[in-house]
């Protein structure tokens, strides 16, 4: 279908990109890579009358290490940052999203800022207890992962604001593993894990994070997995002893690829994996 009309600017700076939003409205939006958002324009399901494209801003595309952390620039792409081994989790999912097409233009920032909870990067973020800056024009702030994802397709970053960068713990010494289940290479997940461990002196489980992909209107902890296994042993049994318990407190939806309870069925299966993986180290 063709998008209902709307203006278009690309602003070179960061503080006339944030004009220019003001000037539009609530109806004006940032564009990064545009995967998520254009499409739903041309089903009609989204109807800006602005698109401030940000590519031409300086400064938002990187990758660094500080003080334990990685700092990544909101237009960073997909490809930037698939299969580096150093990034953890977030080199493991960036190579899983979708084909290398979209990986070449989809970019980290726009994929967080949409808050689909079928998205593979929202979990992640929420898994390894990151944080993303935002910008508008009252200045600058930071918002964890947990109060980022409010609802379906909506995130704490408010009409005007444009979101600058995501931080990451290294989380040195832990295991990862995301795991996804789709129809095909390109589709959205049916339901996606993201598993992280780190191994006490003992060989137990000294930590555990466990977060699902499209098994709620928002990407979900698996608290009840993670109680299970914290301070326990790691071998086979405790493993799919704590899997079991993944669905618990989830809603997810029913759509033409699979039912709630398969998707539930999904998730204590994809669950099991990932913390075996990522046991593993």
């Amino acid at each position: 279908m063709i998008p209902s009309a709307f203006d278009y600017a690309a602003p070179d700076s960061l503080d006339v990109a944030l004009q220019t939003l003001a000037d539009g409205g609530e109806e004006a939006k940032p564009l990064a890579g545009g995967h998520s958002l254009l499409p739903l324009m041309k089903l009609r399901l989204a109807a800006p009358t602005l698109l401030v494209d940000l590519r031409r801003v300086p400064g938002l595309r990187s990758v660094e290490r500080e003080d334990g952390s990685w700092r990544i620039g909101a237009l960073t792409r997909h490809a930037d940052l698939q299969g580096r081994r150093e990034l953890g989790a977030v080199g493991e999912a960036t190579a899983l999203i979708a084909d290398q097409q979209v990986r070449n233009r989809g970019t980290i920032g726009g994929s967080l800022a949409h808050g689909d909870p079928a998205s593979d990067l929202p979990t992640v973020l929420l898994a390894m207890e990151g944080a993303v800056t935002v910008r508008g024009g009252a200045g600058t702030r930071e918002i964890t992962a947990a109060d980022l994802f409010q609802d379906y397709l909506t995130t704490a970053v408010a009409p005007g604001e444009i979101l600058t960068e995501v931080r990451v713990p290294a989380l040195e010494g832990w295991g990862h593993a995301y795991e996804k289940f789709s129809r095909r290479a390109e589709d959205w997940a049916m339901v996606g894990v993201c598993a992280l461990v780190q191994r006490g002196e003992d060989g137990s489980c000294a930590d555990v994070r466990v977060a699902l992909t499209n098994m709620g209107s928002t990407p979900l902890r698996a608290l009840a997995v993670e109680e299970s296994l914290r301070g326990g042993p790691l071998d086979d049994g405790a493993i799919a002893a704590a899997a079991e318990q993944a669905d618990e407190g989830t809603d997810p939806p029913g759509d033409l690829n699979a039912s709630p309870q398969y998707k539930r069925h999904l998730a204590r299966v994809l669950t099991r994996r990932a913390l075996r993986r990522a046991a593993e180290g």
